[in-house]
Order: C-alpha cells, then structure tokens, then sequence
C-alpha cells in the first residue's frame, strides 16, 4: 500500500503570540502537495492560537503529555486537555524528554496508551545516542524503545501512530544522517515491526525522518522507500518549512 507522506513541525520551546500569528499566516499561504499530511506540534500555551490561526488542512500537536486525565498533578498537561484545546496529535519519547528529562521508555509507553485512549494521535520517537551508533547498537537501543510500546498498545492502535527516528547525535547539531543512513534505520524498524507485531502494521506505519532536516537536504531523503516523511525542529519554525511539507514534489 502506498502510505501517505507525513511532514510534522516541532517548535519546542520557541514562540511568541506574534511569530505564531505570522508563521501562520506564511503557512496558509503556502501552495503544498495534497497528499501530504502535516502536523505543527506547539508549546502548549500556544495550541489554541495555533488550532484557530492555522490552515484547517494542517493539524496541532502537543509536544508531550501525562498520564492522567486530571488531578493534582502541578504543571502537567493532560492528552484531554490539548484534545480539548484543538490538538489532534502528541509528540511523546522525544530525545530531550528522554536524555534530558530523564524519562523511561516506560513512561513514554503509558504516555502514548492514554494519549491514545484520550483520542490524540501519537509521534513516537526513537533514536540513538551517538556512543550507541559508535558502539554499533543502533537497532537495539531503538527496538528496546520500541518494545515497551509493543507491549502497551494493541495492533490497531497503530493505525494513529506514526514513528519518528531522529539520532539524537543529529538533533539540533547540525549533523545529519545521510539517506541511506536513515534508509537502513528505517527498513530494519519496518522488519522489526513484522516480527513483533504483524506484517500489516510493518507495511502501513509511517516511519518519519528527524534531526537538523531542511530545505536543502530534505528531497534525496525523501525519496528513500522506507522513509515516509520527517519531524522537523529548527526549520519548521521557518518558512522553508513549506520547502520541505513538498519534498516529494
């Protein structure tokens, strides 16, 4: 089956009301592919701005979450809360919640089984450290990540997962993975996927590129067979964003 080309934006701790009205408003008037799916993920207290400013074409995400409906839980964000305030989607396991927060492949786990069951869509994203890549256990890292939401979610919950590998040694550094780096990654999940869950879900989850993606390097990624769309930090908060939304174009 042809699976449909996802490009996702990840602003992170970036925005202002104002930059958000005016990448808004670059975005809506950009002319992309219309089999492209894109997803803006947002600091939380801009997703309502964004859900209301934003081209009804795209969709929100939220770029984490917790585990609990509500409660006394200070600071936390429920996958209730930004489904309520015009999120579709969440990014969980992102590297910087993982190595720099210190959070499990557990919690993320559980983390993507309530986002699910709240009615978000879920980015999961794996990838190695560079010492892992170095000591040639990419795969075992990523399949170690990957199994504790193997275990967690049932087969068809993965149509409303996408997964996203981003080596952490390329986030943010300027680094990136050549092609057919990403392309090998890629294929050895997908194989994965087949034996630990089924040859359906191997065949129909998408399995985005991430870590220092731009306009530039975006198009010979793109037409890897196993790389179905990226997850987009620095750029998207660009209008070159647009370049790379059309990257198979």
């Amino acid at each position: 089956m042809a699976r449909t080309f996802w490009v996702g934006g990840n602003w992170k701790m970036n925005g202002t009301v104002a930059a958000v009205k005016e990448l808004a408003k670059t975005f809506n008037a950009g002319t992309t592919s219309s089999n492209v799916e894109v997803v803006i993920g947002a600091p939380y207290v801009y997703i309502p701005l964004l859900a209301d400013s934003l081209r009804n074409d795209w969709a929100v995400a939220g770029e984490n979450c917790y585990v609990k409906a509500s409660g006394a839980y200070t600071g936390e964000i429920s996958p209730e809360m930004l489904k309520d305030v015009g999120a579709k989607w969440v990014i969980l396991g992102h590297s910087e919640r993982r190595n720099v927060l210190g959070e499990s492949d557990q919690f993320t786990a559980e983390k993507t089984v309530k986002a699910l069951e709240a009615g978000l869509k879920v980015v999961l994203c794996v990838g190695e450290l560079l010492e892992e890549r170095e000591a040639g256990t990419t795969q075992t890292v990523v399949n170690r990540q990957l199994d504790a939401v193997i275990s967690a979610v049932s087969e068809a919950d993965w149509a409303n997962i996408v997964i996203a590998y981003e080596p952490v040694w390329a986030i943010g550094t300027g680094k990136v993975a050549t092609p057919d780096q990403a392309q090998d990654v890629h294929a050895a999940i997908r194989e994965y996927l087949k034996s630990a869950v089924s040859p359906k879900v191997a065949e129909e989850t998408r399995i985005t590129y991430g870590g220092s993606v731009n306009a530039k390097n975006c198009k010979e990624t793109a037409q890897k067979p196993d790389v179905d769309g990226f997850l987009v930090g620095g750029a998207s908060l660009k209008p070159e964003f647009l370049d790379i939304v059309n990257a198979t174009n």
